[in-house]
């Protein structure tokens, strides 16, 4: 008999140290996701709090001990980028850690001067106002900035964005300048939309800001799509973002700090490879060695980590609702939940999770098709990206199969709506979020039911 079991275990780095298999039921972060599924049901979304933690403190060890080995005369700042998971919960757990945040919209300033008011950040914290910035965000960073928020940085993403703050705030303030990055090689645009051109930068400094405005020029910040890779793409747009800073120190003396915005990856598969601690070492020798070069003070640091921050703290599960063969060869396992609903990513963004079964490990295996409640006919996963196919146990009649999506912590809920109207009215699952005593017991709540009819209703305007 071919189990399951011993494929999964024969092909890729399994068990890991966050998944494996006991008593014949998958264990995510020590989470018994069997039992979790007796007592709550599917679909379900799960938020493993201190895998947040975890990874936070990871990223800001391997940039103390890069920064010690090296003598970097420079701090380093770890941001959290709120977009990736608005949720209190979330960004509260990541505040632990002593980190400081991004923000992208003017709502973002309502979760800011909420968590002040519950003490969960001071008017020290580092507030990096990123994004095109409409008339109400504008406004918002503008009454920070007036309530005494120092720290708050707005990062200008074009020329006119000055002339509020200028008008508005009533004081001195610190900003930054964000500057358009090209995109990748295979993108469909050649720079992106975002931010100010590298041709523009020093010029508008001298002739807009200099001895002209309240503000004191602290940051240069950009920001790459895909994130830090091992890419020749990557190190070109870092070293030309380092030179450019070089140029504008030369003739900004107030400025002393660099956002290297677009964060580490996350594991999206059994297989995954990356050295956090290799990249670390060389972005700071890259930056280095080019201050260097001008003979300029190295800068300090920020990084802005969504996805590495949140993402593999989610996880999302289904049931198996049936089994149809559509030919000769097209099976599909139909489940109680919806790709286009709950993870947008897959079929919008062709992104790949790690996805297992739950239970039926020593169960024979074969080839299937995943299909998603809604009549969309992109409503399926067929493809893991390391193998090209999807396998899983096969199913007895007195069986019944759950499976799991993991890694699924960012991004799900803000591009596909929470709490909203989904596609063919698929109800947001339930969602619960686990924690741990510092005894390592496991403790679970209830965060929010599954969406209701009389929700959508109303919203709908029934």
């Amino acid at each position: 008999m071919n189990r399951y079991l011993d494929l999964i275990e024969q092909t890729f780095y399994f068990p890991s140290e966050e998944l494996e298999v006991k008593n014949e039921s998958l264990h995510f972060n020590g989470v018994d996701l069997q039992a979790l599924i007796d007592e709550y049901g599917t679909p379900l979304k799960l938020t493993y709090l201190p895998k947040i933690s975890e990874r936070i403190q990871l990223a800001k060890k391997l940039f103390a001990n890069t920064l010690k080995e090296k003598n970097y005369q420079g701090k380093y700042t770890y941001c959290y980028c709120t977009k990736s998971s608005h949720f209190q919960f979330v960004v509260e757990e990541a505040l632990k850690n002593d980190i400081h945040l991004e923000t992208s919209s003017a709502y973002d300033i309502a979760i800011i001067k909420s968590l002040y008011e519950k003490k969960k950040i001071t008017k020290d914290t580092y507030i990096i106002c990123n994004g095109f910035k409409r008339p109400l965000y504008l406004e918002e960073i503008s009454s920070l900035l007036n309530s005494g928020f120092d720290n708050c940085m707005p990062i200008l993403d074009n020329m006119k964005e000055l002339e509020h703050y200028e008008q508005h705030v009533k004081g001195n303030y610190q900003m930054g300048l964000r500057v358009a990055s090209d995109e990748e090689p295979n993108f469909s645009f050649y720079t992106s939309r975002l931010g100010i051109r590298y041709n523009s930068i020093v010029e508008f400094y001298q002739d807009r800001i200099k001895d002209k405005t309240k503000g004191q020029l602290k940051m240069l910040h950009y920001f790459i799509n895909t994130g830090i890779k091992d890419t020749s793409y990557y190190w070109s747009e870092l070293s030309r973002f380092i030179n450019k800073y070089c140029e504008l120190k030369k003739v900004c003396p107030t400025i002393d700090s660099i956002d290297i915005g677009g964060g580490f990856p996350i594991k999206n598969s059994l297989h995954f490879e990356y050295d956090y601690a290799y990249m670390v070492d060389q972005i700071v020798e890259q930056i280095q060695t080019i201050c260097a070069e001008h003979d300029v003070p190295t800068p300090n640091i920020f990084t802005e980590f969504g996805s590495f921050t949140v993402g593999e703290s989610g996880a999302t599960i289904y049931s198996v609702l049936d089994q149809k063969l559509q030919n000769d060869k097209e099976l599909w396992y139909m489940m109680d939940g919806s790709f286009i609903t709950h993870m947008p990513d897959v079929w919008g963004l062709n992104t790949k999770f790690i996805m297992l079964p739950i239970n039926l490990w020593k169960n024979d295996y074969h080839r299937v098709n995943l299909g998603g409640l809604t009549c969309d006919s992109m409503d399926y996963y067929d493809s893991e990206a390391h193998i090209g196919e999807v396998f899983l146990p096969k199913i007895k009649e007195e069986d019944k199969m759950y499976l799991g999506f993991f890694h699924t912590g960012a991004y799900q809920e803000s591009l596909g709506g929470y709490g909203g109207i989904q596609h063919c009215l698929i109800p947001a699952p339930k969602h619960v979020i686990i924690d741990k005593d510092a005894d390592g017991t496991i403790n679970t709540k209830l965060f929010a039911p599954e969406q209701s009819s009389e929700q959508m209703l109303k919203i709908l305007g029934y």
